[in-house]
């Protein structure tokens, strides 16, 4: 039997029906941005494979760390030991950080690291006295990821809980930041989002362990660019009623809006911060769940004083050494001039679809170039078209959007451009 024949007999990928799978493309090979498929066609990864490859595939440097670590020491328990590459990753990310974001935990995914934050969220609101914060809110239009907790944390009506119903605890909402980013910001708190949060707080905070968001971009669920200032607003009213704040920078981080991190551009410092994704430079799955002195000290203090949490490949050798590559690439400073080329690329090669009737939107931010349609793309007819044009997209519903690496060429930007506007006047 044929790969791709196994593969769609026996293989779920994700979001995808076990009874009409849908096609895949067999890639063989990857490197910078290109990937190979099987039959040899080559097609730009405009996707970053989901985000995560900000330097380009098999990227030498990335490559050179693994290999030399996979010979020394490829997995050791971290309960109880310790290694360099795990130290010399958090000597990396306290350094790059903001101040006070320094007690750092390891675990395997993006998903994950929200659900780390969100425990040592209960756990120091317990630690500070507060036994009754344990529910959690959120702004929709976000997502954070697919296991339990963080699900019940995606936006309600485009997210899971209408798949899983009552199985999912219900979470407190209040509506999506409704200025876009480069608008002008309204000082009043009922055009600026700021009077939900607000009267939320004023009547359920003692109930609200914390309130977490995706800084400055909501990733997949919507590519929607809002005003830095809610995030201050927000940050205000945290602390005015006791409630921590936790960023999720699992997509945003690393550059990809075009400063290291997306809270740069609010000077907003939160309690709690999730990374994931370019961390490794997308050569493995790793995230990291960074926190406060306060708030490691506040656990420390309940009734429970260590962090309930501890993944068996927490801290995994090989995954930190490739994290310090990657971040000693971004330590280079050449990202910022990549990132600020392929902004200006994405702006000239999508300003031709704001003229098409089906468009409803056209948004760019560093890295990140959306089109956002009226109607849902059809996805069976994207595949052939990669195939033909040689740009890998993967659209969700009415939003094509591309998150290309960093070392892409302004004419592969540009061919980018190309494919989305194409696919974007589509009848």
């Amino acid at each position: 039997m044929r790969d791709l024949d196994f593969d769609r007999r026996h293989l779920w990928h994700p979001y995808s029906s076990m009874r009409e799978p849908g096609p895949v493309h067999e890639v063989a090979a990857a490197a910078g941005v290109w990937l190979e498929l099987a039959d040899g066609t080559r097609m730009i990864d405009a996707m970053s494979s989901w985000w995560a490859a900000a330097h380009g595939h098999r990227h030498p440097r990335l490559v050179e760390a693994m290999q030399a670590q996979l010979a020394r020491l490829p997995h050791v328990m971290f309960g109880g030991l310790t290694h360099g590459p795990a130290v010399g990753l958090a000597r990396r990310l306290v350094a790059m950080l903001p101040a006070g974001l320094d007690r750092v935990f390891y675990s395997d995914s993006g998903s994950v690291a929200v659900e780390v934050a969100l425990k040592m969220a209960v756990q120091a609101q317990l630690g500070l006295g507060h036994s009754g914060r344990v529910a959690f809110a959120s702004a929709r239009g976000g997502y954070y990821g697919d296991t339990w907790k963080a699900m019940s944390l995606c936006d309600p009506e485009t997210g899971m809980h209408r798949h899983f119903g009552a199985a999912l605890q219900v979470q407190h909402f209040v509506p999506r930041p409704p200025v876009a980013f480069g608008a002008e910001w309204p000082e009043d708190p009922a055009q600026n989002g700021l009077g939900a949060v607000e009267a939320l707080f004023a009547k359920q905070a003692d109930q609200i362990a914390g309130f977490i968001v995706e800084p400055l971009v909501q990733g997949a669920g919507g590519m929607w660019f809002y005003h830095p200032r809610w995030l201050a607003g927000v940050r205000e009213l945290c602390d005015r009623h006791g409630v921590l704040l936790i960023f999720d920078e699992i997509a945003t981080g690393f550059g990809r809006t075009g400063t290291l991190f997306a809270m740069q551009r609010a000077g907003v410092v939160p309690d709690i911060l999730c990374l994931g994704k370019a961390l490794t430079g997308g050569m493995m799955s790793f995230a990291a769940t960074v926190a406060s002195g306060r708030v490691a000290e506040a656990i420390a203090d309940g009734p429970a004083p260590v962090l309930m949490h501890g993944p068996t490949f927490m801290g995994n050798p090989l995954a930190c050494a490739v994290a310090c590559a990657s971040l000693d690439l971004l330590a280079d400073g050449a990202w910022q001039a990549q990132v600020a080329g392929i902004e200006a690329g994405l702006r000239r090669g999508l300003a031709p679809a704001r003229a098409l009737p089906g468009v409803r939107d056209v948004r760019v931010l560093g890295a990140i170039g959306v089109i956002d349609l009226q109607e849902p793309v059809d996805m069976g007819r994207v595949h052939g078209f990669c195939l033909r044009s040689g740009v890998w997209l993967r659209p969700f519903g009415r939003l094509l959007y591309c998150m290309p690496p960093f070392v892409a060429t302004p004419e592969e930007v540009a061919r980018i451009g190309a494919a989305m506007v194409e696919i974007a006047g589509w009848r």
